[in-house]
């Protein structure tokens, strides 16, 4: 990591809230641009809190029935091109490769932008009855799309993420599937990465490619926008159809199954980023922040006694680290305390216990937690005993601001008017009366700049209010902001 001495202090996020976050993911050493327009580096930091994130979903998918499996790469475009409409939605956004060595190519192969067009030609071999359902299965792997702007972690051209694939023998079995995974993309918010977040269903425009209907969880960033941070798309039959998958049902007649496909991206280390940073560097949450805990000691200048006592005690609370407390002692020579205490700020380390001389005479460290500044003393075994209990606490209290912050800029709105003087000073997350019909959207895209309709919420209902734009009487609460 990078000497603390040689990082500039942020862009407030008041001043400019882009600025700040590209600052920050490079300043505190998460990822950085690649030669590749459009690409990043994730660095060993970055990438060691994706691991952390990705472990927690793993078990999640596995612990619901699904198997780990890989698809290739690449993907003839004939493959792609049974299927019309994915097609169609995917194809500004697809790389292509037209030459091998030195030689062109007879057929196209697209880098994968998602696999459903290559899962599918597989599995029509290989699914033939229903006893051979339901497939469920995931792949952790990297996607190519061929983005026109680009933002480190939230939108780049190659990214990683899960994504899952189902077939079902019933349209009942997909669609409990499409809501498990949706509640299993909400709980890894909540509970896991502090993120209170909205779960819905997305409008037709707003629908994946060749979806029945997508689900997904929208999460209030700390500017007041949302981000979508995860979904879970009921595909039906559109797929097994186009490429003739069949299975012999309990009649023995002949049947396409249903399908459904469901990710979470890198782009979720955006939103814990943007959810949760302040002026001075991250703030992580501590299940997955790659360290929970920094220890500083602060040397006593020649008095070794007390020198080895504070080494003593460092060594106690390495000790102590593990698999689900996760402790860095920072012994770095020739760095002062101050620039050693902004380096795990910077870097959003849950906890930091400082050692210094007068602590150690006193028989207690000094405890700082990054999501408030707040600290206390306490005796040095009793903090040991006491760590993830501490831990704890800092996740409870980041869901708790994150939470109120939500709270505070959420709106509910009943006219085009209402609803343009909601977003005068501030982006916020207004809810209103809407009927879902495809003009009423348009209407409320034009009514404010740069705001789409999220999701239909599923904590609230119409219940025949007058829908926001045309008045006609609504069955959906529409989560109307401005989104990345």
């Amino acid at each position: 990591m990078a000497s603390p001495a040689r990082l500039a202090r942020l862009t407030p996020k008041s001043v400019d809230f882009d600025k700040w976050y590209i600052e920050l993911v490079r300043q505190a050493e998460l990822a950085d641009y690649a030669p590749v327009k459009g690409c990043m580096v994730i660095r060993p930091y970055g990438y060691a809190l994706w691991e952390h994130i990705q472990a927690a979903l793993d078990g999640m998918i596995k612990a619901t029935g699904h198997e780990n499996m890989y698809f290739p790469l690449l993907i003839p475009e004939s493959y792609l091109a049974k299927e019309a409409e994915h097609v169609e939605g995917f194809a500004p956004e697809v790389a292509w490769v037209t030459q091998g060595g030195s030689k062109d190519l007879e057929e196209r192969l697209a880098i994968r932008p998602t696999s459903e067009t290559i899962i599918c030609s597989m599995y029509a071999d290989w699914i033939h009855s229903y006893r051979d359902l339901p497939v469920l299965i995931n792949q952790w792997v990297n996607v190519y799309r061929w983005e026109k702007r680009t933002r480190l972690f939230l939108r780049t051209s190659e990214f990683l993420w899960q994504e899952g694939h189902t077939f079902h023998e019933t349209e009942k079995e997909a669609t409990e599937e499409v809501e498990r995974m949706l509640d299993c993309y909400t709980t890894l918010a909540r509970d896991w990465l502090a993120l209170p977040v909205v779960p819905g269903t997305k409008t037709r425009s707003e629908t994946f490619a060749g979806a029945v209907y997508t689900r997904s969880i929208e999460a209030m960033m700390s500017d007041g926008w949302a981000l979508q941070a995860g979904t879970s798309h009921n595909l039906g039959q559109h797929f097994t159809r186009a490429y003739n998958i069949t299975f012999r049902n309990r009649e023995n007649a002949e049947e396409h199954p249903f399908q459904t496909s469901w990710g979470v991206s890198t782009r979720i280390i955006g939103a814990v980023i943007m959810a949760h940073g302040d002026d001075n560097g991250l703030i992580l949450p501590p299940k997955v922040a790659p360290v929970q805990v920094a220890v500083v000691p602060i040397p006593a200048g020649g008095d070794e006694e007390m020198n080895s006592r504070i080494e003593e005690i460092a060594k106690r609370f390495e000790e102590a680290s593990g698999p689900t407390c996760r402790i860095r002692v920072d012994r770095r020579d020739g760095i002062r305390p101050g620039e050693k205490f902004a380096h795990w700020e910077l870097r959003g380390v849950p906890l930091r216990i400082t050692l210094g001389k007068r602590d150690v005479e006193a028989g207690v460290v000094t405890i700082t937690r990054r999501v408030d500044g707040t600290t206390e003393t306490m005796g040095i075994d009793a903090c040991i005993a006491a760590l993830p209990e501490l831990l704890e606490d800092a996740h409870t209290r980041l869901q708790a601001r994150a939470l109120a912050l939500l709270e505070a800029r959420s709106c509910d709105v009943t006219t085009l008017d209402e609803l343009s003087e909601a977003f005068v000073k501030e982006p916020v997350f207004a809810n209103a009366p809407f009927c879902n019909r495809p003009a009423c959207e348009d209407r409320i895209k034009e009514q404010v700049h740069a705001v789409t309709v999220r999701v239909l919420r599923d904590d609230r209902k119409g219940d025949g209010a007058p829908c926001i734009a045309c008045q006609a009487p609504s069955d959906h609460i529409a989560l109307i902001a401005r989104a990345y």
